[in-house]
């Protein structure tokens, strides 16, 4: 374990749970990367395989086969993949680490719709695979692909035999997920006449964060926590995904998906339900996702007239972050010079279960924002009596604050006595920042969640169920906003924390944003 140069930590305190999870060990497999020269594949997918190959995560055997329309063989692309794990990974490049790695990856040139490409990927998959202890060849495909071209795969893959078979496959599908709940079941029919719904690992990035995954953690192994997690002591929740970035190099993709498809469907539903869902009754992956299912759908659907007053969208116009003056959205690369796509939203949802009744649920995000970040705080009800006389009405409240980027920690803010003075209270907080704690960076997410789905572990996936139950919530808010921006989309400059209406989502209730 790699420990930053500390000491790993040994404590009587650090338990291993006994949790009876099927054994995983990787063995050897292909990885096909569809899109292998593509963005994500440069950004991301190359960077973070080297990465893993470095940390010795992955087995003596594999090999990685990128897939797309570059007329190339296999030494061009382990140039151009050399080139992006050398810009695009986050540790100084090792060259003879590459020099090993790369006789694992091949090419093979092809397009999506042409049957003929699908034959020669046979032949490629079948000469580089080595059988696994069990005789058949473990294969993971990977679709880093624009959405529409998903469809279009996975029907060749099936009508080619590539997904079962002497193959034995999965299949890797990046959001979004459909734009709408029928597209959804669409997509999802496509899927699952080629695959099995066990083979299907529909990504999220945000479940594989650390702090993510420890709210199961934190919420059932602290029963001083878990007893309070319900609407007699919860005032209210927040979640906060903010970035200060722009939509950059992505401007035909956001102009067709804005910011609801892009985030609130997903990673804010998704984070939502894990602090809502009630305790699993094991750690399997279905048990876990079968209580989010069930938070997602109980949240309540608004009318019209609760979208129109209960949620906002934005738009960045120019404006100033770090001193630094940046372009509005319309002025973007790629984008429409009129464009009423959105770029943030915030909106108030409640959860009609007995757990969370009457507890709002506010959720905020937006490109080009004050800062970037990444947080869920949950605020305690106050104490029904006040005891420190009248100075002290206007008490800061408990909050709980679970913080997944830039730094991954956990904190509560409560009152104590300031010394030598009488009944004056001081708001304190204390902290636990993951890599103070343990010397460790957490994996980045797409690390883990390659390594689980090489492992066969869909507990940090989405089912398609998951993916149905958000769509129910989400489609009546972009079906108004998608009639209301015509006439009414507020402009925010860039580097603010987003159109007036987002503090007015608030406020309204007597409340205010946490997370500044």
């Amino acid at each position: 374990m790699d420990t930053g140069g500390r000491e790993p930590v040994f404590s009587k305190f650090l338990q291993n749970c006994d949790i009876p999870l099927a054994p995983q060990h990787i063995g050897p497999f292909t990885m096909v990367i569809f899109g292998g020269g593509g963005d994500l594949s440069r950004r991301k997918l190359l960077p973070t395989l080297f990465h893993l190959y470095r940390e010795n995560e992955l087995p003596a055997h594999f090999s990685l086969i990128g897939f797309g329309r570059h007329d190339m063989d296999d030494g061009p692309y382990r140039a151009l993949a050399r080139e992006s794990v050398a810009e695009f990974g986050e540790e100084p490049f090792d060259e003879n680490g590459w020099n090993e790695f790369s006789t694992h990856l091949f090419f093979a040139p092809g397009r999506f719709e042409d049957d003929e490409s699908y034959k020669k990927l046979i032949e490629k998959v079948s000469r580089v695979s080595i059988p696994s202890e069990e005789g058949k060849m473990e294969v993971i495909y990977y679709l880093a692909v624009p959405p529409h071209a998903t469809p279009v795969i996975v029907e060749k893959l099936g009508a080619h035999s590539l997904s079962q078979g002497k193959f034995n496959t999965r299949i890797i599908v990046e959001k979004p997920f459909g734009r709408d709940l029928p597209s959804a079941a669409k997509l999802n029919r496509a899927l699952t006449q080629a695959f099995d719904e066990r083979q299907i690992y529909r990504i999220d990035h945000y479940l594989g964060k650390e702090t993510v995954q420890n709210i199961i953690f934190f919420r059932f192994a602290n029963a001083v926590f878990e007893r309070l997690w319900n609407s007699r002591y919860v005032d209210h929740v927040q979640i906060t995904v903010a970035e200060d970035m722009g939509i950059e190099h992505r401007g035909a993709f956001y102009e067709e998906t804005g910011v609801i498809r892009d985030i609130v469907q997903n990673h804010m539903m998704q984070l939502m339900a894990l602090v809502a869902m009630e305790p699993p009754i094991g750690f399997g992956a279905d048990l876990i996702r079968d209580e989010k299912v069930k938070a997602l759908r109980a949240i309540k659907p608004m009318s019209n007239e609760e979208i129109t007053k209960f949620t906002v969208c934005g738009q960045y116009g120019p404006g100033k972050l770090r001193d630094l003056q940046v372009a509005g959205y319309r002025e973007e690369k790629g984008v429409s010079p009129d464009s009423l796509t959105p770029t943030f939203f915030g909106g108030r949802f409640y959860i009609a279960n007995w757990r969370w009744a009457g507890v709002p649920f506010y959720v905020r995000t937006g490109k080009r924002l004050a800062r970037r970040v990444t947080e869920i705080c949950i605020q305690f009800t106050q104490p029904p009596l006040r005891l420190f006389g009248r100075t002290c009405d206007v008490l800061e409240p408990n909050v709980l604050s679970l913080t997944l980027q830039p730094e991954e920690k956990i904190s509560l803010k409560f009152g104590v006595k300031y010394p030598h003075v009488n009944n004056k209270i001081y708001s304190a907080t204390m902290a636990f920042s993951y890599q103070e704690a343990f010397g460790l960076k957490a994996h980045p997410a797409y690390e883990r969640l390659l390594l689980d789905c090489m492992k066969g572990d869909l507990t940090l996936f989405v089912r398609q169920d998951d993916i149905e139950a958000t769509w129910e919530v989400i489609d009546p808010i972009t079906a108004l906003w998608e009639d209301i921006r015509r006439w009414d989309l507020p402009l925010y400059p860039a580097g603010s924390w987003g159109p007036e209406g987002s503090d007015l989502l608030l406020s309204q209730d007597g409340r205010t944003w946490l997370t500044e």
